[in-house]
């Protein structure tokens, strides 16, 4: 039990913890502006689209 309360204390002190969270955070974070930025395409591409079949039909 000792060496598992050491390791948990070395673990909080080293700078490994806090940069692994940081770094999920910021990929979090791209992947939601990737996601806003394909969704936003999409539809400006479908609109697109439907704007040219319109024209056509």
């Amino acid at each position: 039990m000792m060496n598992f309360a050491k390791k948990v204390q070395r673990f909080l002190t080293s700078e490994d913890g806090p940069t692994a969270v940081e770094y999920a955070v910021m990929l979090a974070l791209i992947v939601i502006v990737c996601l806003s930025a394909i969704s936003a395409i999409g539809t400006n591409a479908n609109l697109t689209f439907q704007a040219v079949a319109d024209s056509i039909a």
